[in-house]
């Protein structure tokens, strides 16, 4: 009897495609995606350059050969041309805080040598580190070349510099290892400072990044689920008898799209509400922005949900394709993992989710501050998507409608 059941279940898995969707294609997809983000495989490309901007408040030699060298490094990318002795840092640290770049480099002063400010938008926590390591290796070997040009101009090694190329080396290795008056050296890190030009004063705003995340997904399984109610009263002739009295096809369709909107809005509220109260977000200091990001977040998941229930042909086959797509949208539109460790490539993908552009807008209202106007981007793309899933949602229900 026992051979008999392991029979059963087998036949039983070979015959439910959905079954053997979740047990053997969903686990290769999961893996296939993080690899992609975190191994830079199939083709996507490396890691994503970092974007960033020079201000030179110096313009000396020194300044502008650790500027050079910071130009010639493969993971960053500056998005200025002019000369950064043109450029002021208050321009600089606007363009963090809009986020059109992740950090401005300041070459100032500091004493008599040079000193480096880093403005950074502290949301990206691998770039401050990636770019620190950077400008110091780039400050100190400029430091080093300009030592050595002093060193040959006062006469050291004569007419045959290239002779004396290690007598250079270790004058200078001596002269950074013996300090003056017994004080130890200032190495280039103690020059770099890092100004977070966001976070500052704020009350845990990266908290409010974690729950927009968290929120949407669950926003999209919530939609999903609701959408699933259609083919339960489809299968149990429920939707025959509702569409046998006045009531329209249309009229189904909006009343359920309302009622999962009002769900959605109220699962999303009630979490921020938590945050506020536990974690201290700054809830009712963004409260308009917060409530314009989430009723059209939650309008688009709604839509989106009727369209996979009207899609499908039963319940089974919806909840396995919402797995597979619900959680592959999180995954590449910042849900699960950050989108800056992201490829360019890959984030690029992930503009085909709603997780992407919904994080973006939650990104600006409780991150970067930036007015109402601003979420004028995500909002169309949010209300478009919602629109048009329910439209596709309509014509595939025409199908009922015709049984």
């Amino acid at each position: 009897m026992i051979w008999t059941v392991l029979q059963v279940s087998v036949r039983r898995l070979l015959h439910n495609r959905v079954e053997l969707l979740l047990t053997f294609v969903v686990p290769i997809a999961f893996f296939s995606i993080f690899a992609v983000i975190f191994g830079g495989g199939v083709g996507v490309g490396t890691t994503p350059k970092i974007k960033v901007v020079a201000v030179d408040e110096v313009d000396s030699h020194v300044s502008r050969a650790v500027i050079e060298s910071l130009k010639q490094n493969a993971s960053l990318r500056f998005m200025r041309d002019q000369d950064p002795a043109a450029l002021a840092r208050q321009e600089a640290r606007e363009m963090v805080r809009r986020g059109s770049l992740t950090m401005a480099i300041v070459v100032r002063l500091n004493g008599d040598r040079l000193g480096i400010d880093l403005l950074a938008d502290s949301s990206d926590q691998v770039a401050t580190q990636v770019v620190t390591a950077l400008v110091a290796r780039s400050l100190m070997l400029a430091e080093a070349e300009q030592r050595v040009s002093e060193i040959g101009s006062m006469g050291i090694g004569g007419d045959r510099p290239d002779s004396n190329a290690g007598v250079l080396s270790d004058t200078i290795q001596q002269h950074a290892a013996k300090p003056a008056h017994g004080e130890p050296r200032p190495t280039a890190t103690d020059t770099i400072e890092v100004v977070d030009v966001i976070g500052e004063g704020k009350s845990n705003p990266v908290i409010s990044m974690y729950a927009a995340g968290i929120a949407v997904m669950f926003l999209l399984f919530g939609a999903t689920g609701g959408g699933g109610a259609l083919l339960e009263e489809r299968e149990n002739q429920t939707l025959d008898r509702l569409l046998s009295t006045q009531l329209s096809m249309d009229q189904l369709l909006l009343g359920k799209w309302f009622y999962m909107t009002a769900l959605g809005v109220l699962q999303v509220g009630v979490m921020f509400l938590w945050a506020q109260i536990v974690f201290g977000i700054d809830l009712l200091g963004h409260l308009d922005g917060f409530l314009m990001m989430t009723v059209v977040t939650a309008l688009a998941a709604s839509a989106f949900g009727l369209f996979l229930a009207t899609l499908c042909r039963t319940r089974g086959q919806l909840n396995g394709l919402s797995v597979i797509l619900v959680l592959s949208m999180s995954a590449l539109g910042g849900s699960m993992v950050p989108r800056y460790v992201m490829s360019e490539r890959l984030q690029h993908f992930g503009l085909w989710t709603f997780n992407a552009w919904a994080l973006d807008g939650y990104d600006k209202v409780f991150w970067r501050e930036s007015p109402i106007s601003a979420l004028a981007p995500q909002l169309s793309v949010l209300m478009l998507s919602g629109f048009a899933f329910l439209m596709a949602a309509r014509v595939l229900a025409l199908r009922w409608e015709t049984d």
